[in-house]
């Protein structure tokens, strides 16, 4: 054998043991999900179970987080590889909004799905007599974390009321669970929250005490004067003692991934959710809002082009 063909052969071994090297190399995807009293929680558990059954050689894990900014902040630095996020607070991180918790624009974000809208549901102790969105004043009110998806939410909502944090007797800044537990004790009046329908805080709460649930009316949503906010209603018998439907608002929730998330990965993820949409929605109701045809629409960030191929063999781009 010449030497020139004893070295082409040891160089295509060579680059056949690096790639299968590199095909055998694990694929993390880190799911960035919310608290585990919220939605996003138990649909991320869901879709790490299906990416990890699915996806040869991935190796799968969710993070329970304080939600929206915290996951945008997490995949910018590279700490996640999917996450779950408001609409509003996606456009945010990418035009750089620092009273929204983003220091500089987020320029690696990308989006795979447009997934179900999150309800805004303000939910008041019924003896607290808060039955509507001016009686909060000089309430004990819980508004979600510091610069949370939830509390921008809130902040937004009582600017379009003619409302303030200063109007409020005393506000706190807590996640679902706790806020739940302190209205149950007396401590608190009143909680904002920003999830899906049906949510498990919500749902204890409602099963134990009589609550009253607050309009947020369509002229305050028009007020607010932010694309990402549409008038909605939360159905009626959502939630114990709630048998009318509650004018609200409702937010699209974004699946976010990285720009340097290899483009397979990125097309078997959204791929995968919408082949697996009956079990998504059993893990939480919320997941039954989420569509194929409504995935790529009004997205404040690109898609990422491995869920964008997806989309076009779909026929829905």
């Amino acid at each position: 054998m010449r030497v020139t063909q004893r070295f082409t052969l040891l160089a295509a071994a060579a680059t056949l043991a690096v790639t299968s090297a590199a095909q055998a190399a694990p694929v993390f995807i880190n799911i960035l999900t919310g608290g585990t009293s919220g939605v996003y929680y138990p649909i991320g558990v869901a879709l790490s179970q299906i990416y990890g059954e699915a996806i040869p050689g991935v190796k799968t894990s969710v993070q329970a987080t304080k939600a929206s900014v915290e996951n945008l902040n997490l995949l910018q630095s590279g700490r996640g590889e999917l996450a779950f996020a408001l609409g509003d607070s996606v456009a945010d991180a990418k035009n750089g909004v620092e009273d929204a918790g983003f220091k500089t624009p987020l320029t690696k974000l990308r989006a795979i799905a447009g997934a179900y809208p999150n309800y805004i549901q303000i939910v008041a102790s019924k003896e607290s007599g808060i039955k509507t969105l001016a009686d909060l004043k000089g309430k004990t009110v819980s508004v979600g974390a510091p610069k949370s998806g939830t509390e921008l939410n809130a902040r937004a909502i009582f600017k379009a009321a003619g409302l303030t944090y200063e109007d409020m007797g005393k506000v706190q800044y807590l996640p679902f669970a706790e806020s739940v537990e302190l209205i149950k004790n007396r401590q608190l009046d009143a909680t904002l929250q920003s999830s899906g329908l049906g949510m498990a805080a919500i749902r204890d709460l409602s099963s134990v005490m009589p609550l009253n649930y607050v309009s947020i009316p369509t002229d305050v949503v028009a007020k607010i004067g932010n694309a990402a906010y549409q008038s909605a209603m939360i159905p009626a018998n959502t939630y114990d003692g709630q048998p009318e439907a509650v004018p609200t608002v409702a937010i699209t929730n974004i699946l976010v991934t990285r720009d340097d998330v290899p483009d397979e990965v990125a097309y078997q993820m959204a791929k995968l959710i919408f082949e697996n949409l009956t079990r998504l929605g059993n893990s939480h109701s919320a997941a039954k809002d989420i569509k194929l045809e409504n995935a790529a629409k009004n997205l404040p960030i690109p898609l990422h082009p491995g869920a964008e191929r997806y989309y076009k063999e779909k026929g829905v781009l």
